[in-house]
């Protein structure tokens, strides 16, 4: 039996590696679990140790999306989240991809440029 390269196996990430993750402060991070309901992240018996899973990271990659990328103030991207989630969340990954096919036109115009 082989083993699946891809299969992720790390089930609980802390709030500095989400931090790294979606690119935000801990203290962002922590904010926006105040405002947005979806958002709770497990905490340790006996301490606030935040553990956050996968599902937890791609809401918080929507919420980023959201706010930081298409500008919406954090009521709005509840109130988004709230009504049409799937859509918001389809938005995100849309606009994530977007921004991955620029990055790599703009590596490949640069190897272009190299060579001329």
């Amino acid at each position: 039996m082989a083993l699946n390269p891809n299969k992720n196996l790390k089930l609980y990430y802390s709030i500095k590696e989400v931090g790294k993750i979606i690119g935000v402060s801990e203290s962002t991070l922590r904010f926006w679990e105040t405002e947005i309901p979806q958002l709770k992240p497990k905490t340790l018996p006996g301490s606030n140790i935040r553990q956050y899973t996968d599902k937890d990271v791609e809401l918080l990659k929507t919420v980023y999306t959201l706010v930081k990328v298409r500008g919406f103030k954090l009521a709005a991207a509840r109130k988004m989240l709230n009504q049409n989630r799937t859509g918001a969340d389809r938005s995100a990954e849309i606009l994530e991809t977007l921004i991955s096919v620029r990055d790599q036109l703009k590596d490949l115009k640069q190897h272009l440029d190299g060579l001329v």
